[in-house]
């Protein structure tokens, strides 16, 4: 049997080793292997007759569901190329994302195109809208462009069943993922198919991954870690169940009803699970659980260890840019369980000093991704790639000085050391992204909305340290020109109303202005940031 080298690959083969095996489970909807690979192709066929060049870029904004993942595999298979939107993005972020890469058709319910229509008018490059539902929904949005066509999903499925998929190779684009940036605005990692793919590869081996597993799609399949659970799946040809969880409560029970042998969650995640009980019926089937998106604290590993006592920690480190890095074996989580581990297989880690050269023992450096996992950059960003993705100097790990050709690596922009048995540690991030409940997210990206809403006059953004988000969002800001005070309800209430739940301020601090500038002229963040830890003892 071949093995994959594309994306849409692991759904095909897999259907071709067995294609009555369950490979989806979303609620009362099931899908064989055979079915979903079915639904897949037809698909493909008809994004192809609606014009779908190769190349182009089609989104998804949907909520976890079988036609997400039908429609992710679909457009590799056809030649295009997957951007999955965010269920939790605000219409004027998804509109960012729509333009920035250019995309040409995207496919979302009509509840959710009456959300976007208001944005949708600035997208020149959208032709298409493909609806899971009634195309009646369409004429019921307002200010939906008229040019704008909008077909129903099953048109779709039946439409295209003489055209032929673009030819593709594992060099080719196959994702686009969005995550924040320094900037203030998403960047859009570019990803392979021969990434993904290798990704897939990768973890299902240290899981140890097989075609019994069921694995819990509990993170939004946005994430690399949240797509990681249909390739690592797909891959060994195991079942995946979708769930869009209200309540943490939601997924302990879909854990024990639906026989949950992997999950991998967020801290904060996981901080919620361990103050519910769990039903001793889990620790029979739960083979092991993960992490991502953050240090697990030491308390909640112990009592997650406590409910389920047979399965087996992973703790990984990872970022968008390179997929998955590093992950701490199970038997070594009680020697040195703050530790991130070592390289994933196919994956090679380096601690580098800022002249290039390899750091010492303990010594503190940068961490440096190089190998088959590497992305290929920031769409459309050249100046923020050749920050992140910069050129292995010759002679550095497994890099010959013979070679010729230039080889990039990620360069991480974190802080580690590793230790003599060559076992890294996370030190802190060389830049001002915060991390909150499993998310980056930049500090200009939240003052930029507090700008757009003429509340405040100057503003500033940082993350503090909090035991179930990892980081909480802070806001020092002063007010608009011509009043007297901030009114602190009014921003909260235009944050929560413009941004994402992860993403809405702890706390709003009002200020008098101006607010202290750095010798640059730029309000000076890392100060105030200082200040406010002060006056509130952190």
């Amino acid at each position: 049997m071949p093995e994959s080298s594309l994306l849409h690959e692991l759904v095909s083969f897999a259907a071709e080793r067995d294609p009555d095996a369950p490979a989806l489970g979303y609620g009362a909807a099931q899908r064989s292997y055979g079915e979903l690979q079915h639904e897949v192709q037809r698909l493909a066929q008809g994004l192809v007759a609606l014009r779908l060049a190769r190349g182009e870029r089609v989104a998804i904004y949907l909520e976890k569901r079988i036609e997400t993942v039908s429609a992710s595999f679909a457009i590799c298979a056809a030649g295009g190329v997957l951007v999955p939107l965010n269920p939790l993005l605000k219409p004027e972020q998804s509109g960012y994302i729509l333009n920035d890469c250019q995309v040409r058709i995207l496919i979302t319910s009509p509840e959710r195109l009456l959300l976007l229509a208001p944005v949708l008018a600035q997208c020149p490059d959208l032709r298409c809208v493909v609806l899971t539902g009634s195309t009646t929904a369409a004429a019921m949005a307002p200010g939906l462009p008229a040019a704008l066509a909008t077909v129903a999903w099953d048109e779709v499925l039946g439409g295209g069943s003489a055209a032929q998929p673009h030819r593709v190779i594992d060099t080719d684009i196959a994702a686009i993922l969005y995550t924040s940036g320094s900037t203030g605005r998403p960047k859009g990692v570019v990803l392979s198919h021969r990434n993904m793919v290798a990704g897939a590869k990768s973890v299902a081996s240290y899981l140890e991954n097989h075609a019994g597993d069921t694995l819990l799609a509990a993170l939004p399949l946005s994430f690399d870690a949240g797509f990681s659970q249909l390739t690592t799946a797909f891959h060994v040809g195991a079942r995946v169940v979708l769930l869009n969880y209200l309540m943490p409560r939601d997924v302990v029970k879909a854990l024990a009803a639906e026989r949950v042998t992997g999950l991998t969650a967020v801290p904060p995640l996981y901080i919620q699970l361990t103050q519910l009980a769990w039903p001793e019926s889990i620790n029979q089937h739960l083979r092991y659980f993960a992490n991502t998106g953050g240090r697990m604290p030491r308390e909640t590993l112990g009592q997650l260890r406590q409910r389920v006592p047979a399965a087996r920690p992973f703790l990984m480190y990872g970022l968008t840019e390179a997929f998955r890095s590093t992950y701490l074996p199970p038997e070594q989580v009680d020697r040195r369980p703050d530790s991130i581990g070592k390289a994933i297989p196919n994956a090679e880690i380096l601690v580098l000093r800022e002249d290039g050269s390899l750091c010492d023992d303990d010594e503190p450096g940068e961490l440096v991704h190089r190998g088959a996992l590497v992305g290929q950059g920031y769409w459309g960003d050249a100046e923020k790639t050749a920050e992140r993705y910069k050129l292995l100097p010759a002679g550095i790990g497994g890099r010959q000085a013979g070679l010729q050709l230039p080889e990039y690596a990620v360069f991480s922009g974190d802080n580690v050391r590793r230790d003599s048995e060559g076992f890294l540690y996370f030190i802190g991030r060389r830049d001002e992204m915060m991390k909150t409940s499993g998310y980056r997210v930049s500090p200009t990206e939240v003052e930029e909305v507090l700008y757009a809403s003429q509340f405040v006059g100057e503003c500033v953004a940082f993350g503090v340290d909090h035991p179930a988000l990892g980081q909480a969002i802070q806001v020092i800001a002063t007010p608009p020109a011509g009043a007297q005070a901030l009114d602190v309800a009014a921003v909260l209430a235009e944050c929560k109303q413009r941004m994402p739940t992860y993403m809405v301020p702890a706390g709003v601090e009002p200020a008098e202005g101006p607010l202290p500038r750095n010798p640059n002229g730029k309000i000076d963040r890392k100060l105030l940031a200082t200040d406010w830890l002060a006056r509130h003892g952190h």
